[in-house]
């Protein structure tokens, strides 16, 4: 009878009365989520439960220009709150998309009905349809600089010519470490994500600054 031992090392020779300890490597699995699954419990408890958080107002206000009923892709959802709950309150058919297994649990539990995956957006297939929107509030920072580029090419890839994308970064370019996850976020700065914009089909239409001071880049898909 041959070992497991004997199997994984068969230079190795089978010895019933000694056994030998083998090693293997540890493999450590990517946290797909940046950082936010290890603090979910704290963002749940803080921005999770605000419906009125920063950033809800200035999407109520993008999504008027979106036809009524419109399918709107949530990237970064998190729990829902507040920028799910705002699209769903007016009338949206929303979608959303978010790395942190806690996150989309409690996603699911006060939005039952709405269809949710729970992926990073760089492995996910969007549910394979189009949508008339795209939102990424806090998302695209938290990339690296190729992985925002590319997310760039996957959003254009689902909006028709006419769709609009609203997403959040700083208009420099530059380095930080998030407050809450301590990880290196990364904004490519205005011209960059302009040119990135235009590269993928879309137009840079406006820009705009919260009282949170985030600062927002709507584009529009040509």
């Amino acid at each position: 009878m041959v070992s497991i031992l004997s199997a994984i090392h068969p230079e190795l020779p089978v010895n019933t009365a000694s056994y030998w300890i083998v090693t293997l490597p540890f493999v450590t699995i990517p946290d797909k989520s940046n950082g936010y699954e290890e603090i979910a419990s704290l963002f749940i408890s803080r921005r999770g439960q605000n419906v009125s958080g920063v950033g809800a107002s200035v999407v109520a206000d993008w999504s008027e220009i979106l036809p009524g009923g419109a399918r709107v892709l949530d990237l970064g959802c998190g729990t829902g709150v507040p920028i799910t709950q705002t699209l769903i309150e007016r009338g949206f058919d929303v979608y959303g998309v978010d790395a942190s297994a806690s996150m989309i649990a409690a996603f699911r539990a006060r939005f039952p009905t709405i269809p949710v995956e729970c992926a990073a957006v760089e492995d996910s297939n969007f549910f394979g349809r189009t949508f008339e929107g795209v939102v990424a509030w806090g998302l695209f920072f938290l990339l690296d600089a190729e992985d925002q580029r590319r997310l760039m090419a996957k959003v254009a890839a689902v909006l028709p010519s006419g769709g609009r994308l609203l997403f959040t970064a700083p208009s420099q370019s530059c380095s930080w470490t998030d407050a809450m996850t301590e990880r290196i976020s990364i904004s490519l700065g205005h011209e960059v994500y302009r040119n990135a914009l235009e590269a993928e089909g879309m137009l840079l239409v406006g820009t705009h600054r919260d009282e949170g001071e985030n600062h927002y880049y709507f584009a529009l898909k040509t």
